[in-house]
């Protein structure tokens, strides 16, 4: 008979000391998430080893039925190229955004650059291109709700693979028409849910959703999920822009 292991709370926090102190004591600050020099932001640092030295890496998240679609709402920007947007200061107007918007798209592209072999520009039909994958998963929001939808896209590693990213990458860096930036370590890039997602729900990606195209990371709370995408650079060092108030890391 197989011996049973439980993990504790108290086996749990230990775990991600000894991962932390483990990459502190070795030298290889470098590895570990960045924490802007604050105190506080060191609980980034925690979280991640915690939960990469508990949690298997390419774990799937739980995904649902097309009965368990559910209402979900846009929040945050839900339109960059919207005129009323000109002067305001907490959402980004963007006129690229808008003239693409009006031309269906059809003159889109997705840079993809940095610490890759063949930077390159991808349009819709491209992405299209290659194998898609559809997951019907839940999205978790800062804000403190919860929604269900069905998202259809390309692999973010098919990209990736395909712009031949280097072997000392180590964060993928997203921009959007929005103004929005957020960045994911190699293992979330790589997960198998991590995708480029153009569909929602068997349509086209809305507007309101991030159309033509938006990330979708699974493994991490909404806000990781940029939309408007309009550009991905691959680095091999953090990109540090400053304290958020949002933390790095925000597995589930």
């Amino acid at each position: 008979m197989k011996k049973k292991y439980h993990i504790t709370r108290r086996k749990a926090i230990v775990a991600g000391l000894t991962s932390l102190g483990g990459i502190l004591l070795t030298g290889c600050v470098k590895k570990s998430p960045p924490t802007y020099g604050n105190l506080l932001r060191m609980g980034d640092a925690l979280t991640y080893a915690a939960h990469r030295a508990l949690l298997p890496g390419q774990s799937l998240v739980k995904e649902y039925q097309q009965s368990d679609i559910s209402a979900f709402p846009a929040t945050g920007t839900t339109n960059p190229g919207d005129p009323a947007r000109r002067g305001d200061h907490e959402v980004a107007y963007s006129e690229a955004y808008a003239r693409l918007h009006s031309g269906s798209f059809n003159d889109w592209r997705l840079q993809v650059e940095g610490r890759v072999a063949r930077p390159g520009a991808y349009s819709l039909a491209d992405l299209k291109g290659f194998s898609a994958r559809t997951q019907i998963t839940r999205h978790t929001c800062e804000e403190g709700w919860n929604a269900i939808a069905e998202w259809t896209g390309v692999p973010l590693r098919t990209v990736l693979n395909s712009a031949g990213i280097m072997t000392t990458a180590r964060y993928v860096n997203f921009y959007a028409y929005d103004g929005y930036m957020e960045s994911i370590d190699m293992l979330d890039a790589f997960h198998p849910q991590t995708i480029l997602a153009y569909g929602m729900n068997g349509q086209d990606l809305p507007v309101p959703h991030g159309a033509p195209v938006r990330l979708r990371v699974e493994t991490q709370i909404g806000y990781k999920s940029v939309k408007y995408l309009q550009r991905i650079v691959v680095t091999d060092e953090f990109v540090d822009t400053g304290d958020t108030g949002w933390a790095w890391y925000t597995g589930i």
